[in-house]
């Protein structure tokens, strides 16, 4: 079967960021929300991202335009999908959701279509424990932000086909990305190797060995990492790492994935991250450590940190 549309479910952060690869790589797409806000932004996102790689000669003007008409919009599920030979999820982390769209997959999409899923650490086989086509789904974990990083996580299920993987991947590299596979454990491969560097940060950070900026800056010097962990996951969004930790405990029960408590506590406090995302006017570590420094006697955050923004 012939990949031409590409049907992508959810235009939030990652939804749009996917819409942007798949069109620019040449694929029909059509891009889906109930919200008409929300696809209105993605459009013009997508718009402004081309916009952008056209000024600083990363796109040319004519792929632009030729991206920017293959894409299409809609507000219902079964509609979005009825053309597309593969079907990728990117709405938030939890399973029910999941489970329905899948269903909805399985009920209104063309013979042979692939259903996949964005999602970072929940179960493919879960997810399509109640479709007929389980031969045909998989994962395709997608990172952000999706439009740039070159990197797509591909996950096997227990039912998936070798030749669903294939398939997958052969559009990952169409699409100018590189596919990697995992098996569907828990965490798969990426989060299961960020989220432990991620971990042990915490504790040295929580323990008063190093400060956060410290520990940042020798991820990024020492190791070459574009950013260090808690870099990462401001920008990631920190509601975001505690889902995954959450997922990653109740999936293997073992103690190292208990979320720390200072990550517990900024996001109850509505500290979810870069304020670029726009979930709200509060930022991450660094803007949450240097208000509450005053708190001395308590050891989350006695470590003295500087805004390095």
């Amino acid at each position: 079967m012939q990949i031409k549309t590409i049907a992508i479910i959810g235009a939030g952060t990652m939804g749009r960021g996917i819409a942007y690869a798949s069109a620019l790589g040449g694929y029909t797409t059509v891009l889906e929300d109930v919200s008409d806000s929300m696809l209105s932004k993605a459009v013009a996102w997508i718009r402004e991202s081309l916009d952008e790689g056209v000024r600083r000669g990363k796109v040319e003007a004519a792929a632009r335009d030729a991206a920017l008409a293959r894409i299409t919009t809609s507000q219902v599920v079964d509609e979005a999908i009825r053309d597309a030979e593969l079907i990728i999820e990117a709405v938030p982390e939890e399973l029910e959701m999941k489970l329905e769209l899948f269903t909805i997959f399985d009920k209104f999409a063309k013979p042979n279509a692939i259903f996949a899923s964005n999602t970072s650490s929940l179960s493919i086989s879960d997810m399509s424990e109640l479709t007929v086509s389980r031969e045909r789904c998989l994962g395709m974990h997608f990172f952000n932000p999706a439009q740039l990083t070159k990197l797509v996580e591909i996950i096997r299920g227990e039912s998936t086909s070798p030749q669903t993987i294939e398939k997958a991947s052969q559009i990952v590299r169409e699409i100018g990305k590189t596919p990697i596979i995992a098996q569907d454990e828990p965490g798969f491969i990426a989060n299961r190797l960020g989220l432990t560097l991620y971990v042990e940060a915490s504790k040295l950070q929580e323990d008063g060995i190093a400060s956060l900026q410290d520990i940042d800056t020798c991820m990024k010097l020492g190791y070459n990492h574009p950013m260090g962990p808690f870099e990462l996951a401001d920008f990631v969004g920190l509601d975001t790492r505690l889902r995954n930790l959450e997922s990653l405990y109740r999936s293997t029960n073992d103690s190292k994935w208990i979320p720390p408590k200072l990550l517990r506590e900024m996001v109850q406090q509505g500290y979810l991250g870069d304020p670029s995302r726009k979930k709200t006017s509060k930022g991450g570590y660094y803007e949450f450590l240097q208000i509450e420094r005053r708190q001395s006697s308590n050891p989350l955050y006695r470590t003295q940190t500087t805004n390095h923004r």
